[in-house]
């Protein structure tokens, strides 16, 4: 590459950056600093017992490094905790994600029904969405924020149609208006309505009341996966509630009266 042309990918680079803070509002990098601080105390034990139970378990990395696509379309390395085996077969999930898209059914995870792939407690580590705890490194780098649409994968991003891309007007997030709307009993086209509402009404209050839901949703989450697992010799299907969310406002009044 001749150096007019770095020259000129440097300033490109550069002037995406700035875009990107431009249009991310200041109280949100404010609100991501802080709550991580405060919760510094709490999470460094955990973070350390985590990583310590996955070495014990599971031999390789404690951590899985994955190409994600963020804000406008950048793609960044997002960390999470391991809970696979090393070199674990990925065209599964790709063939799942694939099935839930072109289905529209409830966008249930792999390893509800059990993913043999999964390393000693890392059904645990998911559901709980513990495996995620390193993303805050993702948070303090601005790659993503607390609150926030889901980082998705590369091939997910490209069966993409134009409409579905405008989720990612917001940088993504550990949590966001999906997870705390029924995450698994919504369908793909119904997680992108929730996403789309957030980057066009995101707000403080609106993101410290799907932070305070957060937890009750995530003890809902384990709940339900533990009933799964006791249906788990049931022969009859599991049936999706016929009830759809058609749009936002009826899903989640009590959430977008953020004013």
């Amino acid at each position: 590459m001749a150096v007019g042309e770095t020259g000129k990918l440097s300033a490109s680079v550069g002037e995406d950056v700035a875009r990107d803070h431009e249009y991310v509002p200041a109280w949100k990098r404010a609100l991501d600093i802080t709550c991580i601080v405060v919760a510094l105390p709490v999470l460094v034990p955990i973070f350390l017992l985590l990583a310590a139970g996955i070495k014990c378990v599971s031999p390789g990395p404690v951590l899985f490094l994955s190409e994600r696509v963020g804000y406008r379309g950048r793609r960044f390395i997002c960390f999470k905790f391991r809970t696979m085996k090393v070199n674990a077969d990925c065209d599964a999930h790709r063939r799942h994600l694939a099935d839930l898209m072109r289905s529209d059914a409830p966008m249930v995870k792999m390893d509800a029904s059990g993913d043999p792939r999964l390393i000693p407690f890392g059904k645990i580590l998911r559901a709980t969405g513990l495996d995620e705890l390193p993303q805050l490194l993702n948070v303090l780098g601005g790659e993503m924020s607390l609150v926030g649409p889901r980082p998705c994968l590369p091939y997910e991003f490209e069966s993409y149609l134009p409409e579905q891309k405008r989720r990612f007007d917001s940088l993504p997030g550990l949590t966001g208006l999906w997870q705390v709307s029924g995450k698994n009993k919504t369908t793909f086209s119904e997680m992108i309505v929730f996403d789309i509402k957030y980057a066009e009404t995101k707000s403080l209050w609106l993101d410290l009341k799907i932070m305070g839901r957060t937890l009750p949703a995530i003890l809902t989450q384990v709940r339900e996966a533990r009933a799964r697992r006791n249906r788990a010799g049931e022969s009859q299907p599991q049936v999706a509630s016929p009830r759809r969310v058609t749009t936002l406002e009826q899903a989640q009044p009590e959430l977008m009266s953020s004013k």
